[in-house]
């Protein structure tokens, strides 16, 4: 099979896509051909051997841990029904999704819902279900007004979707041009390219008097706490991501001095208070499958997973980046 595989860490250059031996299925396990393949910004902090808070694997190594396919092979002691079944499901520490070929134990697998593609799907197994994490910790409602950065990302765009169907007024804080479109598309009232010189005070403008209620950031550092410098007395910050590098400085005298409330929405904690990791899954792809929640998605062929990663990194993606085996 063709997969991507990296021998040293560093840059994404170093991805390379190569031949390697099909892998086979174990007992309890299935093999997958791979349709779509899910990339997440973990995905580069171990490319970039950044192992402070995530363990790093031995090399040479195929990344990516979620995927989406056909059963086309079966381990000893699995039902041969499995033949033929489109799936979808994240591979864990072990990895090795992007690949035209992956092996799951069958216990991990969710079968994709008939209205639901390759990409959606695996785009619900992992971002949709950390979207879901954030938005009950939200709890959004008609009375809030919502500060969504990140918002045309992967996550972010399903935040939107979810906060302005709960009835709040959402401001998305994104990039310019085809990334605000993907914002007000996804149900945000206003749109704001926070990377422009006073995008604080155009968000007040467009607030018309009223505060922000709730302020759910997954970038973090600078762009974070001036979210945070606009939640009202009473607000709730929800964090879920860093993806400037930093985390938000917060305090403890924010939070004291304006009657704050800060949580942090991922980690194992979310599935667990959803009633696990995987009726959390099977939820988001519920959310999808009904169209409640719509996965903006970014397509790459999976030879070109360096481009890829350097596009989500220079933040030149918009919403969950995707492989596509055999594509372009």
């Amino acid at each position: 099979m063709r997969a991507v595989r990296l021998h040293a860490f560093g840059d994404a250059d170093l991805l390379a896509y190569e031949e390697v031996e099909d892998p086979k299925p174990g007992p309890g396990q299935v093999r997958i051909a791979v349709r779509a393949a899910g990339v997440h910004l973990v995905d580069a902090v171990i490319r970039r051997g950044c192992g402070t808070w995530v363990p790093l694997p031995d090399l040479p190594t195929i990344p990516g841990s979620e995927v989406a396919g056909v059963v086309d092979a079966v381990g000893f002691g699995v039902d041969d029904a499995w033949l033929g079944e489109r799936v979808v499901t994240q591979l864990g520490l072990a990895s090795g999704g992007y690949a035209e070929l992956a092996v799951r134990e069958v216990g991990a697998l969710h079968v994709i819902p008939d209205t639901l593609g390759f990409s959606a799907a695996v785009s619900m197994i992992c971002t949709g279900s950390a979207a879901l994490g954030v938005l009950d910790a939200a709890a959004p409602g008609p009375d809030d007004v919502i500060l969504v950065t990140a918002a045309a990302g992967g996550v972010g765009a399903m935040l939107v979707q979810g906060a302005s169907r709960a009835g709040a007024f959402v401001v998305g804080l994104s990039g310019c041009g085809e990334k605000q479109r993907v914002v007000v598309r996804s149900g945000a009232a206003v749109a704001v390219d926070y990377r422009q010189e006073g995008w604080q005070e155009e968000v007040m403008a467009n607030l018309g008097g009223r505060e922000a209620t709730a302020v759910l950031d997954g970038v973090g550092g600078e762009v974070g706490r001036d979210a945070l410098d606009l939640l009202a007395p009473g607000g709730r910050l929800v964090m879920f991501g860093s993806s400037s590098g930093e985390l938000l400085p917060v305090s403890t005298a924010d939070l004291f001095e304006r009657s704050l409330t800060a949580m942090v929405a991922v980690g194992p904690h979310v599935a667990k208070r959803a009633g696990g990791l995987r009726a959390l899954e099977a939820r988001a792809l519920a959310e999808a499958a009904s169209h409640r929640l719509t996965p903006v998605v970014q397509t790459f062929p999976l030879a070109e997973a360096g481009r890829a990663h350097a596009a989500m990194e220079s933040r030149h993606t918009i919403g969950k980046v995707v492989l596509v085996p055999n594509a372009g």
